[in-house]
């Protein structure tokens, strides 16, 4: 069911040292970047590590400052969130995170595993992309 690592999103109260520091660390630019969120694509699969402003965090799909369990979320990518987000549940988790749409191909949601973590789900249209690209 869990396809691949989809996209980290990492809390930051400092948004704006935590978007330097993440731009020193990788050597690159975010390739989106907004005033509450960036994003850049690393590593040999282009994966996505997101920085979003902890202000932001329940309304942009993060997890509230006051409610989380941990400050980051890993999200999978999964090719039917419904189904994916159903099986969990069927398992035991909690739904922490209703589906959502984050942006044009990517819909989302969180849940809660019965040991506490957070597990993030993602139909994700950059991870197919990577994907579809590879040779071998």
């Amino acid at each position: 069911m869990l396809r691949g690592m989809s996209t980290v999103a990492l809390l930051a109260e400092d948004f704006e040292g935590a978007k330097r520091w993440y731009t020193e660390l990788l050597g690159i630019a975010p390739y989106f970047d907004q005033p509450w969120y960036a994003e850049f694509r690393v590593g040999d699969h282009q994966h996505e590590l997101g920085i979003l402003d902890a202000r932001f965090a329940g309304q942009l799909g993060g997890v509230p400052a006051t409610d989380r369990p941990g400050g980051v979320v890993l999200y999978w990518h999964v090719d039917d969130l419904d189904a994916a987000i159903a099986r969990t549940l069927e398992l035991g988790a909690t739904v922490f995170q209703p589906a959502r749409r984050f942006g044009e191909g990517f819909t989302g949601a969180c849940v809660l595993d019965p040991f506490g973590n957070l597990l993030g789900l993602m139909h994700n249209a950059h991870y197919l992309e990577v994907l579809a690209g590879r040779t071998s």
